[in-house]
């Protein structure tokens, strides 16, 4: 380098070429710290994280961060990976797509991680997808459900949960064990994650004999929900199937006692009808709740190895037992230290490639992903029963019967 600048101060150079070589001195040296900032091989390895830390979903964000902080406190415990400590990059998007984008660009160009977990919601999760396929960095979605996050069959996209149509399938499973009702309305949020499980569940309604006898699409974070409600009740439906997140959750099942709209089940797409909070009185519907049954992903009386733990661990830090998003925040950053150390590198290229073969036993049940991207997770069905959610189906892993909704007049 001494050489060059030797050869700038030369008097007889021409301006070009003076200019020319201070070009070259200095792209050689931006291209060298770009090359250790990459990877240097020392300290610690950064994974980055998109999730919803403030706004509607911020409920999940935290569940998130509080899975994730579990993970990483055991991963670092046990060595970290390649020899080195993990540490998290974190990103809000708050709860909003276009954010989760900036958050991407934030991660992947700025800070140069080599992998993103995230987002939260599938409509955040949907926007990550071709951006990160561009980018050339692996995406694991923890909590996306809307299967339409793996239509672009990208090699760079990798989901851990189960989808929406698993959720139908599972509530339409339980539906046939338990009287094999005929008719059935489907209440959504209009955004990726509500139409696709809407869908989905129109879809396996048909196939199972159901009449959908209504459809309701609402805008998220309406200050009433009655009409819609209303128009449901005139329609009778014996089963109803929500695709709601915690706030609106909350509000309908309130609204729903408000205009006496009753049916035999109350059904959900999990989401916020799953969430811990959901049965509270502060943050959920509280008594409301009661009796409303969800497709989920994962409760604690799962057998996979190291459920048990990690629930009574959660539990002594937080208070409350953990609905599902935690579990897969926390299996999802094992996976990916997994992932990294079988890889035996921290390049984007060897993790993609490595989880295209890690198989792991975790807390959320065995993973690993088909070719497609897809970890194929079972949905279990659970029911609000005294504050708690509580399995009630399949019935080799039930814990409780399932109870048919009261009318609200008898509740």
């Amino acid at each position: 380098m001494a050489l060059f600048h030797r050869s700038l101060a030369l008097p007889y150079l021409p301006l070009t070429l003076r200019a020319a070589l201070s070009l070259l001195v200095l792209s050689a040296a931006a291209c060298h710290r770009g090359q250790e900032a990459k990877d240097s091989g020392s300290g610690p390895v950064k994974i980055g994280v998109i999730t919803a830390i403030t706004g509607t979903q911020a409920a999940f964000g935290q569940a998130h961060q509080r899975g994730y902080a579990f993970a990483l406190e055991e991963i670092n415990a046990e060595g970290g990976v390649l020899g080195r400590p993990v540490s998290l990059d974190t990103y809000d998007d708050q709860s909003k797509p276009d954010i989760a984008l900036q958050g991407a660009s934030k991660l992947v160009d700025q800070d140069q991680v080599p992998v993103v977990l995230g987002s939260y919601s599938s409509e955040s999760s949907l926007a990550l997808v071709p951006t990160m396929t561009r980018k050339q960095v692996p995406l694991l979605m923890p909590t996306a459900t809307a299967d339409n996050v793996m239509e672009q069959k990208s090699a760079w996209v990798f989901r851990l949960c189960a989808g929406s149509g698993d959720y139908a399938a599972a509530i339409i499973g339980f539906l046939k064990s338990h009287g094999s009702p005929k008719t059935l309305a489907i209440i959504y949020e209009n955004t990726n994650f509500g139409q696709s499980n809407a869908a989905a569940m129109r879809k396996a309604a048909a196939a199972s004999g159901m009449t959908v006898v209504d459809e309701e699409a609402y805008s998220a974070g309406s200050p009433s929900y009655s009409p819609m409600l209303q128009r449901v009740k005139e329609k009778k439906p014996e089963i109803l199937y929500f695709a709601s997140y915690l706030l609106d959750a909350t509000t309908l099942m309130r609204q729903s006692r408000q205009v006496d709209l009753n049916a035999r089940f109350f059904t959900a797409a999990g989401t916020g009808f799953s969430a811990a909070e959901f049965p509270t009185d502060d943050k959920g519907a509280g008594k409301d709740a009661e009796y409303t049954i969800a497709a989920s992903q994962w409760v604690p009386q799962v057998k996979w190895p190291g459920a048990k733990e990690f629930d009574e661990k959660f539990l002594a830090k937080h208070g409350a037992h953990p609905a599902y998003h935690a579990v897969q925040a926390y299996a999802a950053l094992k996976v990916v230290a997994a992932a990294i150390n079988e890889a035996k590198s921290a390049e984007p290229a060897a993790i993609r490639d490595s989880l295209r073969k890690v198989h792991v036993e975790s807390a959320f049940g065995p993973i690993h992903f088909a070719e497609n991207g897809q970890n194929p997770h079972p949905v279990v069905i659970t029911q609000v029963q005294k504050g708690k959610h509580v399995v009630v189906w399949p019935e080799d892993i039930a814990v409780a019967p399932v109870l048919d909704a009261p009318p609200w007049s008898a509740r």
